[in-house]
């Protein structure tokens, strides 16, 4: 026998566990029977593709036993099995990327946190919520050496040769007192059925029964018993009028780790040239690795049932990772790899079809509950713009999809709906971005397109500095940011022309005193009661994305100075027209494109000078 340490993250992960979770304990089952299916799974992909499992006999069961007299339970299962590195890996390596991030992503949720962990791959050690020591006695298929992990969780384990018939896995549980509540067959049969009724594999539960006589009378005899206890069969492989709308939803529970109801699920089955069977679940809320660039793909890949993988992210385009779910095709070769799959034609097809059904599932939603769709948009609308930037087949489909918060409605609106608001000399869809909601609101730059009664899209995505130029036209309609110079030529028809000529000589007074800080000053046509904002040059990138390519820790190379428009009509700007005192200009220049870039949002190169030439007018 050979004793190890568990890595140092485990004892505070097995307190977290067990103290956090501890209301929702059940899960520990849900947790070894969702291990022991992937270990069959596993075992079932290598013996059809893998030449040295093809001669392993395939007969999946997963089988649970209880023992009351001795307050033990037992998982078993005939999959993969693990060798001795195997079992230091997987079980005594806790201290793994997923761990951590588990450790960090628990929350005040408990629910939610019980989903998490088996999305984490820790949901082992959710035993110890139930147990006071486990232990996992298991052997490699087409391996002969057995070996035996034994845990009290409490800062070590111990592995040592043992010996077992046959390849798979073997869990036993010695319960606590609290644990003993699940020494039930009506207590397991009822978990096995809310949590894991659609494993793809029999789960059978063995135990003993009173015997009684023909009065009724206990004889004294015990019965063996064993009974299978779920569905066993792939529940997107059934017709669809024979699956209950209870049925998808516990099966969508099942796969995706979730407590609430999907907002929506799409059952395909498609035959002819090409057959497969693909069922996608729109989940009520974002997974929480949705922005993580090393996100785990929601979708299984199946072929005649066989499990194939489910970490593989060319499945779908990126910008539906939300989606959970199945694909099942007849077509692919059973020993397909990664980079067949990407390159393979039958996947391609399948995948191109399901994008396309997907998104036409979406528009149904929104057409028929816009309430329902509102609440995907609160979910999802950022994913299905990073479509409008990558997916460009499809551009048509997801400009129907895609949805922005506007200055004339709200809530959600669609492009559709702004169309129909659209003046009737209207030339163009103005949006103006930014990184707040709140701050576009109260932008300089809306006042004018207010006054004048037209609707300016609130885009407050990081990633619409990318999608918004990219998108380029709506129908006839281009896209139009207020914040670039020459997007106010909506407006030119109504500059005073004598004003922009007696104003001639200040527009030079604050080019003068700003330098090399400005790209230009101009008198504004956009502005009715702020005394100053900025634009950008239309060919140069915005200040919003300059910032967003520092996040993603790029330079641009290019240092964008903004252009200074000013209100000719506001008193601050007019009582510089006969101000001769260039200190006072320069001051007064300095502030007007500081309070300018301060609204928009951009951080001030020396905010101490700021402050000083504040103080200064102030006091004058």
């Amino acid at each position: 026998m050979s004793t190890h340490q568990f890595q140092a993250e485990v004892n505070e992960l097995l307190q977290l566990i067990i103290h956090s979770l501890y209301s929702h304990r059940e899960i520990f089952l849900r947790e070894l029977v969702s291990n022991a299916s992937d270990a069959i799974d596993k075992l079932r992909y290598l013996s059809a593709s893998d030449d040295a499992y093809k001669g392993i006999a395939f007969d999946p069961l997963i089988r649970m036993r209880f023992d009351q007299a001795a307050g033990t339970l037992t998982i078993e299962d005939n999959g993969i099995g693990m060798n001795e590195a195997e079992l230091v890996e997987n079980l005594g390596t806790i201290a793994r990327s997923g761990t951590r991030r588990f450790l960090s992503a628990l929350s005040q949720d408990k629910r939610r946190d019980s989903n998490l962990i088996g999305q984490f791959g820790v949901g082992f050690y959710a035993s110890y919520m139930v147990a006071d020591s486990v232990s996992v006695l298991t052997r490699k298929a087409g391996e002969e050496s057995a070996w035996l992990w034994t845990s009290d969780g409490k800062g070590s384990y111990a592995i040592e040769p043992a010996a077992r018939e046959g390849h798979g896995a073997t869990i036993t549980l010695s319960m606590n007192d609290d644990g003993r509540e699940y020494l039930s067959r009506w207590r397991l049969e009822e978990l096995v059925k809310k949590y894991s009724n659609h494993v793809a594999f029999p789960i059978r539960l063995s135990y003993e029964e009173e015997e009684y006589d023909d009065k009724g009378k206990k004889s004294g005899n015990k019965l063996q018993k064993d009974e299978q206890i779920n569905s066993a069969q792939a529940l997107w492989s059934r017709a669809k009028n024979d699956i209950s709308k209870e049925d998808y939803i516990d099966f969508y529970k099942n796969i995706a780790d979730a407590e609430e109801e999907p907002l929506l699920w799409m059952h395909t089955k498609a035959e002819g040239t090409q057959e497969y069977t693909t069922l996608f679940f729109v989940p009520a809320k974002a997974p929480f690795d949705l922005y993580y660039a090393d996100y785990k793909p929601g979708v299984k890949l199946y072929v005649r049932r066989v499990f194939i993988t489910d970490d593989d992210k060319e499945l779908l385009p990126p910008y539906l990772r939300f989606l959970r779910g199945v694909i099942d095709s007849e077509d692919l070769p059973l020993n397909v790899s990664r980079e067949i799959l990407q390159q393979n034609r039958v996947m391609a097809n399948i995948r191109n079809s399901s994008v396309k059904k997907v998104l036409s599932e979406l528009k149904d939603f929104a057409a028929r509950d816009p309430q329902g769709y509102g609440k995907f948009s609160d979910e999802f609308n950022r994913p299905l713009k990073e479509g409008l930037y990558s997916d460009y087949a499809n551009k048509e489909a997801l400009m129907e999809l895609v949805r922005f918060k506007s200055t004339a409605a709200d809530g959600w609106t669609s492009l559709a709906d702004y169309k129909t608001r659209m003046k009737d000399s209207q030339k163009a869809i103005y949006y103006i971005s930014g990184d707040q909601e709140a701050r576009l609101r109260k932008s300089p730059l809306l006042e004018m397109y207010r006054k004048e009664g037209i609707e300016v899209l609130l885009c407050s995505d990081e990633i619409d500095e990318l999608v918004m130029p990219m998108a380029g036209k709506y129908g006839e309609f281009e896209f139009k940011a207020v914040n670039r110079a020459g997007s106010e030529k909506e407006f030119e028809g109504k500059k005073d022309k004598k004003k922009e000529k007696d104003l001639a000589p200040l527009v030079e007074k604050l080019k003068k005193a700003l330098g090399d800080q400005v790209k230009d000053v101009k008198l504004s046509s956009r502005l009715s009661e702020s005394p100053s904002c900025i634009v950008v040059d239309e060919n140069d990138p915005s200040m919003q994305m300059m910032q967003f390519m520092k996040s993603m820790g790029r330079d641009a190379g290019v240092d964008v100075k903004p252009i200074l428009e000013v209100n000719g009509e506001h008193p601050l700007v007019l009582g510089l027209v006969e101000e001769s005192d260039e200190a006072r200009i320069a001051d007064l220049a300095f502030v007007l494109l500081s309070q300018a870039l301060l609204v928009e949002g951009s951080q001030l190169k020396d905010p101490a000078d700021f402050v000083a030439r504040l103080n200064r007018l102030i006091v004058k």
